[in-house]
């Protein structure tokens, strides 16, 4: 007798627990989409997706979620438009239960804007991948010359790379001219001179020694006594003065 009773008991709660979870799924899929919330991974990082962008996105493609269903809402559908952006890496799109639909976005990270003279006019991002501008504009250093995908993607990747790592660099190097023997030259936003950087090896060592030149040589001199700075050999650092005017 207890052991039906039990099994009486036991069968009623698996049916209350079905009748809650049917009755609260419904409630749920009837409830309409009241936000939608954007967490975008690095945004605080050089890139171009924001909320507003990818709104923009998804506003255009007829499947902004706001104000529908949550059952209306095609959470994989969401992720396939927003991934077809060149900027975005990946998305994981989820719905809670409050009427609020997450977006969750892992941006592509550009390190270089690349602007070859064969005419080639790209972004590099951090896995030395391409991406097409599409109107979109950054305070990136900028390579320029002789440059090939092949190029960008071995070696100039390193010192962009180099550069995203080294917040000081970053901000210190303007403009990166590759010329046909791959010799690197560097325009520089403070000082007005440009640094012989040589082939793209010993990166690091060659902008330790370039900052050791800084500390302790232009204090001294003055930041624009020096038109070009040449770190090609990393055994020594060589100078070349500017010129006076008379």
């Amino acid at each position: 007798m207890k052991t039906l009773l039990k099994l009486l008991l036991l069968f009623g709660v698996i049916v209350y627990l079905i009748f809650a979870f049917v009755s609260f799924s419904g409630r749920e899929n009837d409830m309409v989409c009241r936000k939608v919330n954007y967490v975008i991974s690095d945004s605080a990082t050089a890139g171009f997706i924001t909320p507003e962008e990818a709104d923009r996105l998804l506003r255009h493609s007829g499947e902004y979620p706001l104000g529908r269903t949550m059952q209306q809402i095609d959470g994989r559908r969401i992720e396939q438009v927003l991934t077809r952006n060149h900027f975005i890496e990946s998305v994981q799109c989820y719905k809670s239960p409050n009427g609020v639909v997450n977006v969750l976005i892992e941006q592509r990270l550009p390190l270089l804007r690349i602007m070859a003279e064969n005419g080639d006019d790209y972004f590099l991002d951090s896995k030395g991948r391409t991406m097409t501008p599409q109107g979109y504009v950054s305070d990136l250093v900028v390579a320029t010359g002789h440059i090939d995908r092949r190029y960008a993607g071995t070696a100039l990747l390193k010192v962009g790379a180099y550069l995203r790592n080294n917040p000081f660099w970053d901000s210190q190097i303007e403009q990166i001219y590759v010329h046909p023997n791959h010799h690197i030259d560097m325009v520089t936003r403070v000082g007005g001179h440009i640094i012989h950087f040589g082939e793209a090896d010993s990166i690091a060592t060659k902008f330790q020694n370039l900052m050791a030149f800084y500390q302790k040589v232009l204090p001294k001199v003055g930041w624009n006594k020096y038109a070009e700075i040449s770190v090609e050999h990393v055994a020594q650092i060589v100078g070349k003065k500017a010129k006076t005017k008379d």
